[in-house]
Order: C-alpha cells, then sequence, then structure tokens
C-alpha cells in the first residue's frame, strides 16, 4: 500500500488516509490497523469508515519507512496485508556548522584574495532544503570574503592584513538552505557562527623609541657616572619582537655614554667640567635578529640640560631693595589701559635656567588690573595696567588691596613669593542723585491749610564731601502751589494756596536733584486732592412749582458740587406733605409720583377739602459724604388730568411752558427758514426774467389782504375741550393791542406762526360773583421760582401776552357756562 507523498507534512490529528474495501456477500466491513512488535504507533484508523488519522509526528530523518498491518474484516473472516508507508521529507530541518569553533592563524604578510579557512555546514534535509549556500554579515565593512557554495574564506583583494593596526578579526558567516514546504508553508532555515582570525605578526617594522622627547638634567651637585635617563625603543613587531642595541651616535662631546641593552644615559664628567649648558645627543635603536643580524634602526634626540640647584625663591625688588609691600594714591576710574607708574617694582629670581622661569598672577578682586609680563626668565620689571575703569569705584573700594605672586613654572619645588599691593582711590564727581523713585504718588486733603506738608522726596549723591550735598526744587505747569525744602526734599503748599478737588484734583510737576556741579535727575510728582465732603446739595430753585399730571412723576434736582463719590450722591426724601401719605419720592432720581391708588382728581377731592389741587412739598436732599449735608426746598405741585387735545402743538406746549426760551428758539428757526426760502424763489426769478429773451410785462405781485377772522375762528384750534395732556391746556392769542401793526394802520399781515407759550404765571385769582359759587378748572400753572426774585419783576404786573391768556380762558368759560346754564366767573 502507498501513502500520497504530502501525509507526513500533516499535523497530530489529521487525516492522512481512507481505507476503502467491500464484502462479496454485500455485509457491513471493519477496518483495523496493527504494528509489529516494539514498532512505533504513528497511525490510528476508525474501524467503521476506514479514515486514518496521524497519531504521532512523523520525522523522516529518525524514520523514513513505516510498516504497518492492515486488516479488513465481516465479523466472520479476516483479511490481513502488511503496508509500507514512505515519510516523505519536509524542510524541517536548519543548517549546522561542524567542527566548531573556527580560530584561524593568518600572518599578515598574506597576499591579498589567498584562501585562509573552509567553513562546512550540513543540513539533514533532502533535495532544496539540503542545499546551503555561504554569505558573510556586513560585507563591506569586512576584510574577508566567502564562496557562497564551497565555503572558502578568502582576503578580499586589493586588502592586507596588519598586525600592527589590528590583531583580531571577527567574521560572522551565515548558512542558508534553499527553502522547501513544512505544513503547506515555504520555509527557508538559516545558522549563523563566527570565525576568529588571528594575525600573527611578522618582522616587518622598524623599532620606535617610547616616551619622547627626552630631557635631561645635570645639576651642580651631580657626581660623575650618574644615571641622566633611560631611553627606551620596543621592536614595532610586537609579536615576535627582536632584541635591542642601543648606541650615542653623535653628540655627547666625551660627556655622555649609554649602555647598550638597557639604554641607560649617564653623565661621565663633574658637572664643572661640561662647557655647554645644553647638549643634545643623537641615539640609536638597532633590531638584532636571534642570529646576531641587524633588521632595522631607529634614532631619537635627547635634550640634556646643566643646571644648578634650584634653591632660590623669586623676590621683589622696591627703589630701596627687597620689598614685600607697595602702596600708591590715585583717583577713581582711571582710563582703562594706563599704567601705574607710581608703582616701582621688580622682581628677580638668582637661579640659573629653567629654576630662574617663573608666573606673575595679581590675586584679588578679579578683571580690574593686570600684570605684564606673565612669565619672567630670571628678572624683569612688574607693570600693572588699568583693565576696568569702571570698576576701580571709590563708592564701592576705599582701599583696592591686591597680592602679587610669582611662583616657579617648571621646577618641582615650585618655589614662590608674594608682595602685597595697597591702592588708595582719591574721590571724583563722577555720580548723579538718584531719587529713591522714578515718580511719587501723593495725596492731600483739599481743606489743607497753606503751608501742608505733601510728600517727601528723597536722592542720594553717594560722592563724598560737597560732591554728595543735594539740592531739591521743583518746576513745571502744576508746581504753582507748591514749594519744596532745597536741602530736606519736603513738598509742601504755598502758604496762600487752596486747593479745591472741585476745582482740581490732580496736579503733577517735576522734582529736580542737583549736586554742587550741576549733576542732576528728575522724579515726577503726581499728588491727588483729596474730595472733602465741603459742599451741600443745592436746589436750582428754593421754591419749586411742578405741574403733575394724573399716572406721570414730576422730577426735582439737587446738585452737589463736591468732586468725588460718596460726597456727590444726593439722596431725596419728603419731609413734610399735607396731606401725608399722598407722594413717594424716588431716593436716588428725586422722581415724586402720585401713590398707586390715587387715579384721578376724584379722589383727591376726596382726600383733601383743597379744591385747587395744589400742595406744598418740603423735600430734602442730602448727600452721602461724612459728615453729611442736607438742603430743603418746598415744592408747589400743581395736580392735574391730561387734558383731551392731543397733537403734536399741544404736546410741545407742554414740553416748552417751564422753558420759554426753547420755544422762542423754535419759533427763530421756522422764520429765519421762511425768510431763507422767500430768498431763494426772489433770486431765482429775478434770474429768469433777466436771461428770457422775450419782452415780459412788468409783473406785479398783487397781495390779497387777508380778512380777519373773528376770535372763534381763529383760535378754533384753541378750542376747549377735555385736555388730553397737559400741554393742551395752554391756548396763546394776542390781545386787540398786539393785533395792530407798527405804523397803527391796522393792516392784517400774513397770519404768522403761532408764537412758542410763553413761561405761564402763576394761575389768575379770579373773583366769583357774590350770587355765584366758586368754580374752577383744572390746569397746569407751574412755574420755578429763582433764588433771588428781581424786585421790579414783582412789582410789574403780567404781560400782555399772559393777559391775552386770562381774557381768552375766561371768555371760554363764560360760553361754556352760557352753553351750559351755570353761572359766569
Amino acid at each position: 500500500m502507498k501513502m500520497p507523498s504530502g501525509c507526513c507534512q500533516g499535523g497530530i490529528g489529521s487525516h492522512v488516509y481512507t481505507l476503502n474495501g467491500t464484502d462479496p456477500e454485500g455485509d457491513p466491513v471493519t477496518y483495523g490497523l496493527t504494528y509489529e512488535a516494539g514498532s512505533r504507533r504513528y497511525f490510528s484508523v476508525d474501524g467503521n469508515l476506514g479514515n486514518v488519522t496521524l497519531i504521532e509526528e512523523l520525522d523522516r530523518e529518525k524514520e523514513d519507512e513505516i510498516e504497518v498491518i492492515v486488516s479488513i474484516s465481516d465479523g466472520l473472516s479476516t483479511v490481513s496485508e502488511k503496508v509500507r508507508i514512505l515519510v516523505m521529507d519536509a524542510n524541517d530541518e536548519s543548517p549546522e556548522f561542524i567542527n566548531t569553533p573556527y580560530i584561524v592563524q593568518v600572518p599578515e604578510n598574506s597576499p591579498s584574495g589567498s584562501s585562509i579557512f573552509k567553513i562546512e555546514a550540513v543540513d539533514r534535509d533532502t533535495g532544496s532544503g539540503g542545499s546551503i549556500t555561504y554569505f558573510l554579515q556586513n560585507i563591506h565593512a569586512n576584510k574577508f570574503t566567502i564562496d557562497r557554495h564551497s565555503g572558502v574564506l578568502r582576503i578580499k583583494s586589493g586588502v592586507t592584513l596588519d598586525y600592527e593596526k589590528s590583531r583580531t578579526h571577527f567574521v560572522v558567516v551565515v548558512a542558508k538552505d534553499g527553502g522547501g514546504k513544512l505544513r503547506g508553508d515555504n520555509k527557508v532555515f538559516s545558522a549563523t557562527t563566527t570565525v576568529t582570525v588571528n594575525v600573527e605578526d611578522v618582522q616587518d617594522t622598524p623599532p620606535m623609541f617610547i616616551g619622547t622627547p627626552y630631557y635631561g638634567y645635570v645639576y651642580e651637585d651631580t657626581l660623575p657616572g650618574s644615571e641622566v635617563l633611560t631611553v627606551v625603543a620596543l621592536d614595532g613587531d610586537r609579536g615576535k619582537p627582536n632584541n635591542i642595541h642601543y648606541c650615542i651616535v653623535n653628540g655627547s662631546e666625551g660627556s655622555f655614554e649609554i649602555s647598550n641593552t638597557t639604554g641607560a644615559i649617564s653623565v661621565i664628567k663633574s658637572p664643572n667640567q661640561l662647557k655647554k649648558e645644553v647638549y643634545e645627543l643623537r641615539v640609536q635603536a638597532s633590531e638584532v635578529s636571534p642570529e646576531g643580524d641587524v633588521s632595522a634602526y631607529a634614532f631619537a634626540t635627547v635634550t640634556i640640560r646643566v643646571v644648578d640647584l634650584n634653591n632660590h625663591p623669586p623676590t621683589f625688588y622696591g627703589e630701596s631693595g627687597p620689598q614685600n609691600r607697595f602702596e600708591l594714591t590715585m583717583y577713581e576710574h582711571p582710563p582703562e589701559g594706563e599704567i601705574l607708574r607710581g608703582l616701582k617694582i621688580t622682581v628677580n629670581d638668582s637661579d640659573q635656567g629653567a629654576n630662574a622661569k617663573f608666573n606673575l598672577r595679581l590675586v584679588g578682586p578679579g578683571g580690574i588690573f593686570r600684570v605684564v609680563p606673565l612669565t619672567v626668565l630670571n628678572e624683569a620689571q612688574v607693570t600693572i595696567i588699568v583693565e576696568n575703569s569702571a570698576a576701580i569705584d571709590y563708592e564701592k573700594f576705599k582701599v583696592l588691596t591686591f597680592k602679587l605672586l610669582a611662583i616657579e613654572v617648571n621646577t618641582p619645588e615650585k618655589f614662590s613669593s608674594t608682595a602685597d599691593i595697597a591702592i588708595r582711590l582719591l574721590d571724583t564727581n563722577d555720580n548723579v542723585p538718584k531719587f529713591s523713585s522714578d515718580y511719587y504718588i501723593a495725596r492731600i486733603p483739599e481743606n489743607s491749610p497753606g503751608g501742608s506738608n505733601v510728600v517727601a522726596v528723597t536722592a542720594t549723591d553717594p560722592d563724598s564731601g560737597l560732591w554728595g550735598e543735594v539740592k531739591y526744587s521743583i518746576y513745571g505747569t502744576g508746581a504753582d502751589l507748591f514749594l519744596i525744602h532745597p536741602s530736606t526734599g519736603i513738598i509742601y503748599t504755598q502758604p496762600w494756596a487752596v486747593l479745591d478737588a472741585e476745582v482740581n484734583s490732580k496736579y503733577n510737576f517735576y522734582v529736580k536733584a542737583e549736586d554742587t556741579d550741576g549733576k542732576y535727575s528728575l522724579a515726577e510728582v503726581f499728588i491727588t486732592v483729596l474730595d472733602v465732603n465741603d459742599h451741600s446739595p443745592e436746589f436750582n430753585e428754593n421754591i419749586q412749582e411742578k405741574t403733575m399730571i394724573i399716572g406721570s412723576p414730576v422730577k426735582i434736582e439737587a446738585i452737589d458740587q463736591d468732586a468725588e463719590e460718596p460726597n456727590n450722591i444726593v439722596d431725596y426724601s419728603i419731609m413734610q406733605a399735607d396731606p401725608a401719605n399722598v407722594f413717594d419720592i424716588d431716593q436716588s432720581t428725586g422722581e415724586i409720583k402720585l401713590k398707586s391708588y390715587i387715579r384721578s382728581l376724584d379722589i383727591i377731592h376726596n382726600i383733601t377739602k383743597n379744591k385747587d389741587c395744589i400742595w406744598s412739598l418740603v423735600v430734602q436732599a442730602k448727600d452721602r459724604g461724612s459728615p453729611s449735608f442736607s438742603t430743603t426746598a418746598v415744592l408747589k405741585i400743581d395736580i392735574t388730568e391730561e387734558t383731551l387735545h392731543k397733537g403734536p402743538m399741544a404736546a410741545f406746549l407742554m414740553q416748552t411752558k417751564d422753558n420759554p426760551m426753547k420755544a422762542l428758539g423754535v419759533l427763530a428757526g421756522v422764520m429765519g427758514i421762511m425768510v431763507l426760502i422767500t430768498i431763494m424763489i426772489s433770486t431765482a426769478m429775478f434770474w429768469r426774467n433777466k436771461r428770457s429773451n422775450k419782452i415780459m410785462p412788468v409783473r406785479r405781485i398783487i397781495k390779497k389782504r387777508q380778512t380777519q377772522q373773528s376770535r372763534t375762528v381763529r383760535m378754533e384750534w384753541l378750542k376747549f375741550k377735555r385736555p388730553s395732556n397737559a400741554a393742551e391746556k395752554f391756548v396763546v392769542e394776542d390781545d386787540a393791542k398786539s393785533l395792530q401793526n407798527e405804523n397803527s394802520n391796522n393792516n392784517v399781515q400774513a397770519a404768522p406762526v403761532p408764537p412758542a407759550a410763553p413761561l405761564p404765571p402763576p394761575p389768575p385769582a379770579l373773583a366769583a360773583s357774590g350770587n355765584s359759587a366758586a368754580w374752577r378748572v383744572p390746569t397746569v400753572s407751574g412755574s420755578l421760582t429763582p433764588k433771588f426774585i428781581n424786585k421790579q419783576l414783582k412789582k410789574r404786573g403780567h404781560s400782555s401776552t399772559h393777559n391775552a391768556l386770562v381774557s381768552e380762558l375766561k371768555m371760554k368759560f363764560e360760553k361754556r357756562n352760557a352753553s351750559m346754564g351755570e353761572p359766569h366767573i
């Protein structure tokens, strides 16, 4: 029996084959699988259906053939047959390197392109899954290459190995199979290994001296034969180094010798016999092979100085000998770059050569001075130069102190010495007086008496003596009411000054601080005059007359001349009213209105027996200052109902009844417009006749004299009706005298525009006849009584216009009473 080639690629529990058999007699059959003794069981069969299932993983590399005994039975007889199952290969194995680890020894002089090692890997799979190819990681950074099929490792073409640069190379090799199916997927496996390439040294590099350049010193107490220094040379080929042989080629002049094996150089003469201060020896190092041959050599220069002992530190000298303290007096802020010539300093080191070399340094406040020179050999004149003029400030330092330090450079003892430098500064006038603030803010009550202190300004000048004295002064448009004490800086008001916040509450001016040389600075002063409650609220008039239409409020107003809140905030109240409980007043606005239940004159008549509906109230205006001030005024209110007459003229008359100038202004405006229109029409007609080509007869404009209408007709628009608003209660009509023109010819002019209602006088006292009851008509008759009433106005009777108004009203009343059968006024 032969299984399908892909059966081995199924997983455990997968269906791999179906057994199919029949019984000639048509009886049902069952299937079975058995194995020989000792064999592993890889498959099982469904006895009824014949489905063969994989029960253990297959591995061709372990067992490539499986023998099973297949049986079929109808219950009575059984037929068995041995079946060989071939396990097909799958790519389930990775390549494996053999004989690892790989360590290769390669001479550094191996030619490029030469083979150095063969790498071998195996893959137990068959077919493409068992074929292996090789390649290297980081091929571009590698000095080696590998054959893809054979695995032979070679040095790259054009590349050489160098033991002195790199002794070991690590090459990562990858082995990859050709890929194949594994459980239905195409799989490729690979493995990596590292090849260690050790480069072997060969004799191709000359010797090298270590620790160059070489310097040695012979001191005055050095004994002949003493070692001065040792030179060291090594074979450049470190892997298999040769021995080194030393010798002095030239420069010794018989004073020095060198050990051939150790390189130690020694002096062979006494230091007193050495004729030169510096010797330069040329030393040769040669490689000697084991056979005794010299293969390569190198040279080095050795410098040897003959020096005495370092037994003298640097010493500072003044004009009179050794000195360790120097003093100078100078003015502050000298020019930068200036030399302090008053300091005469010399420094000296009695030693010779390197022992006499030392550095100079200033120790103290940094960046102010610098010292020249910085490095001295044996002896030098010390110069100190100004570097930062601004830092040399008398106000910061009265005395500048430094330490001048001299310290040896190249000696092991590092001998040193110091000198103190004290610079006393003299003051100059280099500062400007400076205020403590750029501006000052002050407040002063307006009721402060003259000479009161306002604010003290302060300016300081850090200079000493007279240069530090400050004198104050003020100037500016706002400084007229103020003075300043020239020494203390106290600003106070002029003796005659009267501050009033209501006139001017803000003052600002400049204050100047000046020293004796005229250097000065400025600051700005802002003074706020604080309001004091020194004004009482004031009504326009002490006695006011207002007309109130039922349902509409009247308003009173008092003005407090104080400048700030709450001194100028006014509250209103009713102090006295008869009868009481009729009016309400708004505390803030001063609006007075009737109680909400008073909606008609009838209700008012029920409250009081005063039938003329005029009440006097005592109202108070009180400010909110502390202490608080108040003012009272008498307010006469004439209460009336809204008239039936409505229209713009009536509304206008009502609005202007308390302001006759407004009515006169409107009348003047209307008349001006009419005059302007007449002039324009006349001008247009004149130019039209002048420019016409036709001869036109002289045109005469005849003005038709208008017939004078009776008073009843002429005043039809003022017929007395139930007033609709308060303004319509007033009518204006000229009396007989006012109807006559200026020439007394009684020619009637064109009907003029009705004049604006004048300031109505108090209601005239109408005398009732003895046999008739008093009868009054609700009317608007309010006026404002000024504070100072002109006596001539009191003596003078009502104007003709007022008389006309009274006469007209009287006539209307009589007509109305006649029609109603009531008694006349």
